[in-house]
Protein backbone atom coordinates (compact mmCIF):
# COMPACT_ATOMS: atom_id res chain seq x y z
CA UNK A 1 0.00 0.00 0.00
CA UNK A 2 1.44 3.38 -1.00
CA UNK A 3 1.53 6.46 1.20
CA UNK A 4 -1.87 8.12 1.12
CA UNK A 5 -0.91 11.78 1.41
CA UNK A 6 -0.96 13.38 -2.03
CA UNK A 7 -2.15 10.20 -3.73
CA UNK A 8 -3.90 10.73 -7.06
CA UNK A 9 -7.35 9.36 -7.72
CA UNK A 10 -9.09 9.18 -11.12
CA UNK A 11 -12.61 7.83 -11.49
CA UNK A 12 -15.27 8.13 -14.16
CA UNK A 13 -18.95 7.47 -13.44
CA UNK A 14 -21.75 7.32 -16.00
CA UNK A 15 -24.84 9.38 -15.22
CA UNK A 16 -27.93 7.14 -15.26
CA UNK A 17 -31.28 8.27 -16.69
CA UNK A 18 -32.67 8.54 -13.15
CA UNK A 19 -30.48 11.63 -12.64
CA UNK A 20 -31.98 13.55 -15.58
CA UNK A 21 -32.90 16.98 -14.25
CA UNK A 22 -30.75 16.60 -11.11
CA UNK A 23 -28.15 19.15 -10.07
CA UNK A 24 -24.58 18.11 -10.82
CA UNK A 25 -23.47 18.28 -7.17
CA UNK A 26 -26.45 16.19 -6.00
CA UNK A 27 -25.83 13.44 -8.57
CA UNK A 28 -22.07 13.51 -7.92
CA UNK A 29 -22.65 12.98 -4.19
CA UNK A 30 -24.46 9.72 -4.99
CA UNK A 31 -22.22 8.53 -7.81
CA UNK A 32 -19.00 9.27 -5.93
CA UNK A 33 -20.24 7.81 -2.67
CA UNK A 34 -17.85 8.36 0.22
CA UNK A 35 -16.88 11.94 -0.59
CA UNK A 36 -18.77 14.72 1.16
CA UNK A 37 -21.02 16.90 -1.01
CA UNK A 38 -19.11 20.04 0.05
CA UNK A 39 -15.82 18.48 -1.01
CA UNK A 40 -17.28 17.47 -4.38
CA UNK A 41 -18.66 21.01 -4.86
CA UNK A 42 -15.14 22.35 -4.32
CA UNK A 43 -13.74 19.94 -6.91
CA UNK A 44 -16.45 20.94 -9.43
CA UNK A 45 -15.59 24.62 -8.92
CA UNK A 46 -11.86 23.84 -9.23
CA UNK A 47 -12.41 21.91 -12.47
CA UNK A 48 -11.23 18.62 -10.93
CA UNK A 49 -14.67 17.07 -11.52
CA UNK A 50 -15.75 17.49 -15.14
CA UNK A 51 -18.82 16.66 -17.24
CA UNK A 52 -17.92 15.00 -20.56
CA UNK A 53 -14.43 16.42 -20.09
CA UNK A 54 -15.63 20.00 -19.63
CA UNK A 55 -15.81 22.11 -16.44
CA UNK A 56 -19.25 22.84 -15.03
CA UNK A 57 -20.99 24.48 -12.07
CA UNK A 58 -22.39 22.59 -9.05
CA UNK A 59 -25.97 23.72 -9.80
CA UNK A 60 -25.86 22.76 -13.51
CA UNK A 61 -28.66 20.36 -14.46
CA UNK A 62 -27.84 16.94 -15.96
CA UNK A 63 -29.64 15.31 -18.87
CA UNK A 64 -28.58 11.71 -18.19
CA UNK A 65 -25.88 9.78 -20.04
CA UNK A 66 -23.02 12.17 -19.26
CA UNK A 67 -19.62 10.94 -18.06
CA UNK A 68 -18.46 12.54 -14.79
CA UNK A 69 -14.71 12.34 -14.34
CA UNK A 70 -12.96 13.05 -11.05
CA UNK A 71 -9.18 13.60 -11.31
CA UNK A 72 -7.75 14.88 -8.07
CA UNK A 73 -4.83 14.60 -5.68
CA UNK A 74 -6.04 13.62 -2.23
CA UNK A 75 -4.87 15.70 0.69
CA UNK A 76 -5.85 15.09 4.32
CA UNK A 77 -9.51 16.05 4.71
CA UNK A 78 -10.20 14.84 8.24
CA UNK A 79 -10.02 17.54 10.89
CA UNK A 80 -11.19 15.28 13.71
CA UNK A 81 -8.63 14.32 16.30
CA UNK A 82 -7.31 10.79 16.83
CA UNK A 83 -8.48 9.23 20.10
CA UNK A 84 -7.36 6.04 21.81
CA UNK A 85 -10.67 4.16 21.69
CA UNK A 86 -10.68 0.40 22.08
CA UNK A 87 -11.90 -1.03 18.78
CA UNK A 88 -12.58 -4.77 18.56
CA UNK A 89 -10.63 -5.57 15.38
CA UNK A 90 -11.69 -8.88 13.81
CA UNK A 91 -9.28 -8.68 10.85
CA UNK A 92 -6.81 -6.25 9.38
CA UNK A 93 -4.21 -6.07 6.64
CA UNK A 94 -2.69 -3.27 4.52
CA UNK A 95 -5.98 -2.61 2.71
CA UNK A 96 -8.93 -3.29 5.02
CA UNK A 97 -9.92 -3.38 8.69
CA UNK A 98 -12.98 -5.32 9.90
CA UNK A 99 -14.45 -4.13 13.21
CA UNK A 100 -17.02 -5.79 15.50
CA UNK A 101 -18.72 -2.57 16.61
CA UNK A 102 -20.10 -2.51 20.17
CA UNK A 103 -23.41 -0.89 21.14
CA UNK A 104 -23.19 2.80 21.99
CA UNK A 105 -20.33 3.61 19.61
CA UNK A 106 -21.23 6.38 17.14
CA UNK A 107 -19.64 5.89 13.70
CA UNK A 108 -19.17 9.55 12.56
CA UNK A 109 -18.78 12.79 14.55
CA UNK A 110 -22.01 14.82 14.38
CA UNK A 111 -24.04 17.26 16.43
CA UNK A 112 -24.05 15.95 19.99
CA UNK A 113 -21.18 13.54 19.27
CA UNK A 114 -18.20 15.72 18.38
CA UNK A 115 -15.72 13.02 19.34
CA UNK A 116 -15.45 9.58 20.94
CA UNK A 117 -16.58 8.02 17.66
CA UNK A 118 -15.40 5.09 15.57
CA UNK A 119 -13.81 7.61 13.19
CA UNK A 120 -11.73 9.12 16.02
CA UNK A 121 -10.59 5.64 17.04
CA UNK A 122 -9.66 4.74 13.47
CA UNK A 123 -7.50 7.86 13.12
CA UNK A 124 -5.60 6.73 16.24
CA UNK A 125 -5.26 3.21 14.86
CA UNK A 126 -3.84 4.44 11.53
CA UNK A 127 -3.00 8.14 11.00
CA UNK A 128 -2.87 7.63 7.21
CA UNK A 129 -6.66 7.23 7.21
CA UNK A 130 -6.92 11.03 7.50
CA UNK A 131 -6.36 11.20 3.71
CA UNK A 132 -9.31 8.94 2.90
CA UNK A 133 -12.96 10.02 2.65
CA UNK A 134 -14.53 9.63 6.11
CA UNK A 135 -11.31 7.96 7.31
CA UNK A 136 -12.04 4.93 5.13
CA UNK A 137 -15.56 4.30 6.46
CA UNK A 138 -17.65 3.10 3.50
CA UNK A 139 -20.83 1.99 5.31
CA UNK A 140 -22.19 2.53 8.77
CA UNK A 141 -24.13 0.97 11.61
CA UNK A 142 -26.44 2.95 13.89
CA UNK A 143 -25.02 3.88 17.30
CA UNK A 144 -26.79 1.05 19.15
CA UNK A 145 -26.58 -1.59 16.41
CA UNK A 146 -23.75 -4.06 17.02
CA UNK A 147 -21.65 -6.12 14.65
CA UNK A 148 -19.39 -6.14 11.63
CA UNK A 149 -18.16 -3.19 9.58
CA UNK A 150 -15.38 -3.01 7.00
CA UNK A 151 -13.13 0.05 6.69
CA UNK A 152 -10.79 0.84 3.78
CA UNK A 153 -7.10 1.63 4.44
CA UNK A 154 -6.09 2.65 0.90
CA UNK A 155 -7.54 4.61 -2.01
CA UNK A 156 -7.73 1.41 -4.08
CA UNK A 157 -9.54 -0.45 -1.29
CA UNK A 158 -11.95 2.46 -0.80
CA UNK A 159 -12.80 2.53 -4.50
CA UNK A 160 -13.24 -1.28 -4.57
CA UNK A 161 -15.45 -1.47 -1.48
CA UNK A 162 -17.66 1.43 -2.61
CA UNK A 163 -18.09 -0.36 -5.95
CA UNK A 164 -19.17 -3.55 -4.13
CA UNK A 165 -21.71 -1.56 -2.12
CA UNK A 166 -23.06 0.03 -5.29
CA UNK A 167 -23.37 -3.24 -7.23
CA UNK A 168 -24.85 -4.93 -4.13
CA UNK A 169 -22.17 -7.64 -3.97
CA UNK A 170 -21.06 -6.76 -0.42
CA UNK A 171 -22.86 -9.40 1.69
CA UNK A 172 -24.45 -8.12 4.91
CA UNK A 173 -26.51 -10.41 7.10
CA UNK A 174 -28.14 -9.37 10.38
CA UNK A 175 -30.05 -10.95 13.24
CA UNK A 176 -32.91 -9.13 14.89
CA UNK A 177 -35.76 -9.70 17.34
CA UNK A 178 -39.05 -8.15 16.26
CA UNK A 179 -42.26 -7.52 18.18
CA UNK A 180 -45.08 -9.76 16.91
CA UNK A 181 -45.23 -13.30 15.56
CA UNK A 182 -44.43 -13.53 11.84
CA UNK A 183 -46.08 -16.21 9.76
CA UNK A 184 -43.07 -16.37 7.43
CA UNK A 185 -40.26 -14.45 5.81
CA UNK A 186 -40.45 -12.05 2.91
CA UNK A 187 -38.99 -9.07 1.10
CA UNK A 188 -39.67 -5.41 1.72
CA UNK A 189 -39.15 -3.35 -1.44
CA UNK A 190 -40.13 0.15 -0.36
CA UNK A 191 -38.31 3.42 -1.20
CA UNK A 192 -37.00 5.40 1.77
CA UNK A 193 -35.96 8.91 2.68
CA UNK A 194 -35.95 11.40 5.52
CA UNK A 195 -39.25 11.71 7.39
CA UNK A 196 -41.08 14.82 6.11
CA UNK A 197 -41.79 16.10 9.65
CA UNK A 198 -39.40 14.44 12.13
CA UNK A 199 -35.90 15.01 10.71
CA UNK A 200 -34.30 12.46 13.07
CA UNK A 201 -36.33 9.66 11.54
CA UNK A 202 -36.37 7.93 8.18
CA UNK A 203 -39.59 6.76 6.52
CA UNK A 204 -41.03 4.77 3.63
CA UNK A 205 -41.85 7.37 0.96
CA UNK A 206 -44.12 6.77 -2.01
CA UNK A 207 -42.57 9.68 -3.90
CA UNK A 208 -38.97 10.84 -3.89
CA UNK A 209 -37.52 8.00 -1.80
CA UNK A 210 -34.38 6.07 -2.65
CA UNK A 211 -34.59 2.42 -3.67
CA UNK A 212 -34.45 0.18 -0.56
CA UNK A 213 -34.75 -3.63 -0.46
CA UNK A 214 -34.64 -5.85 2.65
CA UNK A 215 -34.96 -9.66 2.73
CA UNK A 216 -35.90 -11.44 5.96
CA UNK A 217 -36.62 -14.98 7.11
CA UNK A 218 -37.85 -16.46 10.37
CA UNK A 219 -35.27 -18.16 12.60
CA UNK A 220 -37.50 -18.75 15.63
CA UNK A 221 -40.92 -17.77 16.94
CA UNK A 222 -41.86 -16.99 20.53
CA UNK A 223 -45.22 -16.23 22.13
CA UNK A 224 -45.21 -12.57 21.05
CA UNK A 225 -41.90 -12.07 19.23
CA UNK A 226 -39.93 -13.38 16.26
CA UNK A 227 -36.20 -13.89 15.81
CA UNK A 228 -35.30 -13.08 12.19
CA UNK A 229 -32.34 -13.22 9.86
CA UNK A 230 -32.17 -10.15 7.64
CA UNK A 231 -30.15 -9.58 4.47
CA UNK A 232 -29.61 -6.12 3.03
CA UNK A 233 -29.69 -5.56 -0.69
CA UNK A 234 -29.34 -1.78 -0.24
CA UNK A 235 -28.00 0.12 2.76
CA UNK A 236 -30.21 3.09 3.58
CA UNK A 237 -30.06 4.82 6.97
CA UNK A 238 -32.15 2.85 9.53
CA UNK A 239 -33.29 0.55 6.68
CA UNK A 240 -34.00 -2.65 8.63
CA UNK A 241 -35.63 -0.76 11.48
CA UNK A 242 -37.91 1.22 9.14
CA UNK A 243 -38.78 -1.66 6.82
CA UNK A 244 -39.75 -4.11 9.58
CA UNK A 245 -41.73 -1.41 11.40
CA UNK A 246 -43.45 -0.71 8.05
CA UNK A 247 -44.52 -4.38 8.09
CA UNK A 248 -45.76 -3.80 11.65
CA UNK A 249 -42.95 -5.86 13.19
CA UNK A 250 -40.80 -3.17 14.87
CA UNK A 251 -37.58 -4.25 16.57
CA UNK A 252 -37.50 -4.88 20.30
CA UNK A 253 -36.10 -1.86 22.13
CA UNK A 254 -36.15 0.46 19.12
CA UNK A 255 -36.46 4.00 20.55
CA UNK A 256 -37.39 5.64 17.22
CA UNK A 257 -39.63 3.13 15.48
CA UNK A 258 -40.75 0.69 18.18
CA UNK A 259 -43.55 2.65 19.82
CA UNK A 260 -44.45 2.06 23.46
CA UNK A 261 -43.04 -0.98 25.25
CA UNK A 262 -45.43 -3.91 24.89
CA UNK A 263 -45.24 -6.63 27.55
CA UNK A 264 -46.96 -9.87 26.43
CA UNK A 265 -49.91 -10.97 28.55
CA UNK A 266 -48.83 -13.70 30.94
CA UNK A 267 -45.12 -13.13 30.25
CA UNK A 268 -42.68 -14.51 32.81
CA UNK A 269 -41.17 -12.05 35.27
CA UNK A 270 -37.75 -12.73 33.72
CA UNK A 271 -38.99 -11.76 30.25
CA UNK A 272 -40.83 -8.67 31.52
CA UNK A 273 -37.70 -7.53 33.31
CA UNK A 274 -35.47 -8.28 30.27
CA UNK A 275 -37.73 -6.35 27.88
CA UNK A 276 -37.92 -3.36 30.25
CA UNK A 277 -34.14 -3.26 30.57
CA UNK A 278 -33.27 -3.84 26.91
CA UNK A 279 -32.00 -0.35 26.05
CA UNK A 280 -31.49 -0.47 22.28
CA UNK A 281 -32.82 -1.92 19.04
CA UNK A 282 -32.26 -5.70 18.98
CA UNK A 283 -30.16 -5.68 15.81
CA UNK A 284 -26.77 -7.27 15.19
CA UNK A 285 -24.68 -7.33 11.98
CA UNK A 286 -23.74 -11.00 12.19
CA UNK A 287 -22.07 -11.78 8.84
CA UNK A 288 -20.04 -9.76 6.37
CA UNK A 289 -18.78 -11.04 3.03
CA UNK A 290 -16.59 -9.15 0.57
CA UNK A 291 -14.13 -9.58 -2.25
CA UNK A 292 -10.77 -8.37 -0.98
CA UNK A 293 -10.10 -5.24 -3.07
CA UNK A 294 -6.40 -6.06 -3.55
CA UNK A 295 -6.16 -9.87 -3.70
CA UNK A 296 -9.57 -10.62 -5.24
CA UNK A 297 -10.11 -13.33 -2.60
CA UNK A 298 -13.61 -13.69 -1.10
CA UNK A 299 -13.54 -13.16 2.66
CA UNK A 300 -16.39 -13.85 5.08
CA UNK A 301 -16.57 -12.89 8.74
CA UNK A 302 -19.03 -13.76 11.49
CA UNK A 303 -19.51 -12.07 14.87
CA UNK A 304 -21.36 -13.92 17.67
CA UNK A 305 -24.37 -12.28 19.26
CA UNK A 306 -23.45 -9.85 22.07
CA UNK A 307 -24.30 -10.77 25.67
CA UNK A 308 -27.43 -8.60 25.97
CA UNK A 309 -28.87 -10.05 22.74
CA UNK A 310 -28.17 -13.60 23.94
CA UNK A 311 -29.87 -12.84 27.27
CA UNK A 312 -32.95 -11.52 25.41
CA UNK A 313 -33.22 -14.73 23.37
CA UNK A 314 -32.77 -16.90 26.47
CA UNK A 315 -35.57 -15.02 28.23
CA UNK A 316 -37.87 -15.41 25.20
CA UNK A 317 -37.11 -19.16 25.01
CA UNK A 318 -37.68 -19.66 28.73
CA UNK A 319 -40.99 -17.77 28.56
CA UNK A 320 -42.14 -19.92 25.64
CA UNK A 321 -41.36 -23.13 27.56
CA UNK A 322 -43.42 -22.05 30.57
CA UNK A 323 -46.44 -21.04 28.46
Amino acid sequence: MGHLGGEKIQRTEQVGEQYAGSRLDQAAAELFDGFSRSRLQGWIKDGALTVNGRPAKPKDKLLGGEALTLAVELAPEIEDRPQAIELPVVYQDDDVIVINKPAGLVVHPAAGHADGTLLNGLLHLDERLSSLPRAGIVHRLDRDTTGLMVVARSVEAHTGLVAQLQDKSLYREYEAVAVGVMTGGGTVDAPMGRHPVDRKRQAVLEHGGKNAVTHYRVLDRYRAHTRVQVRLETGRTHQIRVHLAHRRYPLVGDPLYGGRLKLPAGASEQLRDTLRRFPRQALHARKLGLVHPASGEYLEFEAPLPADFQALIQALEADRETA
